[in-house]
């Protein structure tokens, strides 16, 4: 055996090794995964109270990239081989997912099933169901900082677009609300060159000046028009609130605070604002008002006496005193680890739920640590019954055991509702929003700018297959007339120096395509270095990787002059192509077979068909005389999907499972009456043919998502490969390029 034989034999080997090594880790991996998500569903945190994210599992191509960007921990995780939510309460709907996605297949949506959501109407371009009133921000369920002021740029660009050039007759937009979203409207507008004015009830800040003294918020960075860049990972609120105000100064925004806006009279174009400072005219209006002017009441008896609050802004003024915090969520843990960390009074903590709600993972720790020093009682399950001057009465635990607490004050977590009276007063609608369920919106809110994301997609790949036909008609045109030729005419044609592989020519090919291909990689270090997480958008990345892949073979035909003349040479020019081959099974072919989640088609219309054959074989069943031995077992089986993980254990189990179904099938003959065994017979035999099919989608499906080990594994070899290839070369002296 040759040693180039043996070393590509040895390379195989190897190849397999890893390959088995990267599944086996997939698989601990993803058996976590599932565990955690059983765990979630158990303790009813696997429904999301707020904007999240949904996985198409027929686009999904198991790239997971969208693991490792959530600020959060382990929100989402794999089940299935590709992205699913394990640990939806701890969503909060930051949307790096979502971004992070390379084949547009997670969407984020407002509320499940199981718990709908109640917002205001609004289009792609953030107009609500009143023409010329925008909505953004918290208030259209963008509470998150980047997100909200993004929301509030693009809002701000579209109204640039309509409005064309700035009135002298009125002010163009007027924005209510001076928070996150409401200041980035604000900048927009003023690159936009509008005329607008900022109208606040409040203080600058928003919900975020009535935090806390000294709360950490988390944000991240985006760039603002007329100052640059802003935010970073984690910054107090005292840092946040001074920042906008160097906003504020820099950009020479003006804002006017203690203006409170009653109510919205006039028309698109000719709006009249009535505020508690006069009536302000304008052409549009932008809402960026937020949720925090109607908190949820404690709804117990005194729950309306001076001790109770709805925030806590100081716990200095709490210093000695007996608090109770009520909530389970972010706000109700932060107002506690503040009262217990910064202040000496006695901290209880009441929460209707036996665990902790949505909230931090950071302060659900932060939370058990100070409960086992002693700092915090915790009650949970409880609910406050009724509130005196000095004491207030608790339901606790399962029996609702009732629990006397000496208490000074109270401080009330627990969330906003819309301020539907108000909205409703401007004309401006709600909609409940059932996240995936249910039919699909024609208009998706804010879709204008993704839809402008896609246009630029198209146009890049547009761009790279012009770039890459006028690469192959240059090299056709050099050498079209060389290539047809023999491998004996070729040594008597004129360029045969030029253009054969160790040519200047096919020589610098070999060298133009390996570089070439190397530029391949981009794309896995954009998606696995946390570093450049936010280099472009991941899905641009794939497109140049797959022009790079598809391009690569034509690359190295050429390089070969369409010709193998080694075994290494042979070896690269197959590798290349096994790579690029197993990349376009789980680009393009991956996602064509039908999870099993029933959300395609063809699977769907499959279990819906199976459902009602189901009822039928039961109902049939139920007309039996006397139901014999083993009718319910056979029942069970034509009616349950076989249970094979891999495609050859169906195949090698159906011929046992048709002669077991044929065989309870004769047993039970003699129960039913002539025509009902028929009909039963029948719609058996049927729904056990759908079920194989079922079983099989989900086989092949599991089958094709090895797909990424082996294109990982395999491009990992073909560098090695490629490099064996180049030391060669070099060996032989084609060393040219460097003189």
């Amino acid at each position: 055996m040759s040693y180039d034989v043996a070393g590509l034999l040895g390379l195989l080997a190897a190849g397999v090794f890893f390959i088995g090594l990267l599944r086996r880790q997939r698989a601990v991996r993803e058996a976590r995964d599932v565990a955690a998500l059983a765990a979630s569903t158990a303790e009813n945190r696997h429904v999301p109270l707020t904007l999240h994210p949904v996985i198409d599992g027929d686009r999904c191509i198991g790239s997971l990239s969208c693991l490792s960007v959530c600020p959060e921990g382990d929100v989402l995780g794999v089940v299935d081989g590709k992205a699913a939510m394990i640990n939806a309460s701890s969503c909060i709907g930051h949307g790096k997912c979502e971004v992070e996605c390379p084949v547009d297949a997670i969407r984020l949506v407002f509320g499940t099933s199981e718990r709908g959501v109640d917002l205001p109407m609004v289009d792609e371009h953030f107009q609500s169901s009143r023409p010329g009133v925008s909505i953004v921000g918290e208030l259209g369920g963008m509470g998150l900082i980047k997100n909200a002021m993004t929301q509030g740029l693009q809002c701000a660009a579209h109204l640039g677009e309509v409005l064309g050039k700035p009135s002298e007759a009125m002010i163009d937009v007027i924005i209510v609300g001076a928070g996150a979203a409401g200041l980035a409207t604000a900048l927009g507008c003023k690159k936009a060159g509008l005329r607008f004015c900022v109208l606040e009830q409040d203080t600058i800040g928003g919900t975020i000046a009535h935090y806390p003294r000294q709360k950490v918020v988390m944000t991240e960075k985006i760039e603002l028009p007329l100052f640059g860049k802003f935010g970073k990972a984690l910054i107090s609120k005292e840092e946040l609130l001074s920042t906008w105000h160097q906003i504020i100064e820099k950009a020479g925004l003006k804002i006017e605070t203690g203006v409170k806006v009653s109510r919205i009279d006039g028309v698109d174009l000719a709006f009249e604002v009535q505020t508690s400072g006069g009536v302000v005219r304008g052409r549009k209006v932008v809402l960026a008002i937020g949720r925090r002017g109607t908190p949820r009441l404690l709804g117990a008896t005194g729950d309306d006496l001076p001790k109770v609050a709805y925030r806590l802004v100081d716990p200095a003024q709490y210093e000695r005193a007996r608090v109770l915090v009520v909530g389970g969520g972010d706000a109700a843990l932060e107002a506690a680890i503040s009262l217990a960390d910064e202040t000496e009074c006695e901290v209880v903590l009441s929460y209707r739920q036996a665990e902790l709600g949505k909230a931090r993972e950071a302060n659900k720790a932060r939370f058990r640590e100070l409960v086992e020093a002693g700092r915090i009682t915790a009650f949970m399950p409880s609910k406050v019954l009724e509130v005196a001057p000095d004491v207030v009465m608790l339901a606790h635990g399962p029996a609702n055991r009732v629990i006397r607490l000496p208490n000074d004050y109270i401080i009330a977590c627990l969330g906003g509702d819309l301020p539907t009276e108000f909205l409703k007063a401007n004309d401006i609608s709600l909609e409940r929003h059932h996240g995936a369920e249910g039919p699909k919106p024609k208009i998706i809110r804010g879709s204008a700018n993704f839809d402008a994301e896609k246009q630029k997609q198209r146009r890049l790949a547009g761009g790279l297959f012009v770039v890459g036909a006028l690469i192959i008609a240059v090299l056709l045109w050099v050498g079209g007339e060389y290539y047809l030729l023999s491998k004996v005419e070729r040594a008597e044609h004129p360029m045969h120096g030029l253009l054969r592989p160790s040519g200047n020519w096919g020589h610098g090919i070999g060298i133009v395509a390996t570089a070439f291909m190397m530029s391949n990689f981009l794309y896995s270090v954009r998606k696995r270095w946390v570093r450049f997480k936010g280099a472009g958008r991941i899905n641009r990345w794939l497109t140049f990787h797959q022009f790079v892949g598809l391009m690569s073979p034509v690359a190295i035909a050429f390089h070969a002059a369409f010709q193998s003349n080694n075994v290494l040479a042979t070896a690269t020019a197959v590798s290349v192509s096994v790579v690029v081959g197993t990349g376009l099974l789980g680009r393009f072919i991956y996602g064509l077979v039908p999870s099993d989640n029933g959300r395609s088609q063809a699977l769907g219309e499959i279990t819906v068909r199976r459902e009602r054959l189901t009822h039928r074989v039961n109902r049939i069943a139920g007309l039996a005389i006397e139901r014999p031995e083993g009718l319910e077992a056979l029942i069970a089986q034509v009616t349950t999907p076989p249970d094979s993980r891999t495609l050859l254990s169906l195949f090698a189990s159906m011929p046992l499972l048709s002669l077991r179904r044929r065989r309870g099938l004769a047993r039970a003959r003699p129960a039913f009456a002539p025509k009902d065994f028929d009909e039963f017979f029948d719609a058996s035999t049927r729904l056990a043919r759908l079920n194989i099919q079922v079983a099989f989608f989900g086989s092949l499906k599991r089958l094709l998502s090895a797909w990424r080990v082996f294109h990982v594994v395999l491009a990992v070899l073909l560098v090695v490969v490629i490099a064996a290839h180049i030391a060669v070369s070099l060996y032989l002296g084609y060393t040219w390029v460097f003189r």
